[in-house]
This record gives structure tokens, sequence and C-alpha cells, in this order.
């Protein structure tokens, strides 16, 4: 019996082994490599990898272009397509945060951008009109008139 369990640890720890391998330094894609975005070390790396195997954000992201991810095999970690799959998913709040200028979809925003919350906050809403400028404004043109407005 204990033949068999070291022989299952073993192959558990190469198998995560051969997934922390199996991605860049960033933790790859998905869910895992957005929420320890820009940190480094062994520690958030690991935990990256750990939080995208267990939602199965990698395979979920690879196969719809989500969460970092390019259906294409490629792994993506830009600014504008990791925007782009958080507004998606937030695009009222953030309306209504951006006319605010402040609010959490903002900061999330700032945090995936790398700038200051509280500029990113206040470009968006003095540019309201221009990043909104109808109520069938599509996600893309969100993404990218907000990247110009912030000067990304």
């Amino acid at each position: 019996m204990k033949k068999i369990l070291c022989a299952v640890v073993v192959c558990a720890g190469l198998g995560l082994t051969g997934a922390a391998h199996a991605v860049d330094s960033t933790g790859g894609c998905g869910l895992g490599s957005m929420a320890w975005r820009g940190q480094s070390g062994i520690i958030p790396q690991s935990l990256a990898i750990t939080t995208n195997g267990s939602f199965g954000s990698n395979t979920f992201g690879v196969t719809f272009g989500t969460s970092g991810c390019d259906p294409n095999g490629r792994i993506t970690g830009g600014t504008g397509r990791m925007m782009l799959a958080f507004l998606e998913d937030n695009m009222e709040q953030f309306a209504m945060d951006a006319a605010a200028g402040k609010g959490e979809t903002i900061e999330t925003l700032a945090g995936i951008m790398n700038i200051d919350s509280a500029t990113l906050g206040k470009e968006v809403q003095r540019n309201f009109a221009y990043i909104f400028p109808n109520d069938d404004v599509e996600v893309a043109d969100v993404t990218l008139r907000v990247m110009e407005v912030a000067h990304v």
C-alpha cells in the first residue's frame, strides 16, 4: 500500500512539474495568470498554475479565446487581450464606474494596464462620451478607446 501511495505522489509531482514547464514565466494564460499578474517568484507562479488547473481555465480560455489565451495555440498575455476579456464580462459595470470616474472595474483595468487607478478613472470619466458614443458600442471599440485615452 505504501508503494502505491508513493507512486501516486511521485506521478502527481511529475505532472505538476510538467505543467509548470509547459507555461511561460507568467503562468501561461487563464484565470491564474490574470489573478497573479505582475508578481514574480515561485509562489505566485505556482499559485497561477494551481488556479488554472483547479478551474480548468486554460482549457476554457484556449477553447474560447478568453483569459489571455489564443485559440490558435499561442500563449498571449497582452494588455489589450486581457482588457477585452475583462470588459466582455463587465461592460455595464465599467460604464457606470467610468461615468463616476472610480470603481472596482476601473481598479481592475488599471491593474491589467499597470497604471494608476485614479489617473485611469479621471481619463475615462473625462472621455466618457468618446468611449461610449452610443448604447450599442462594441466591447472591442471600448477596449481600444480606453487604451487610447490612457495612453497605453
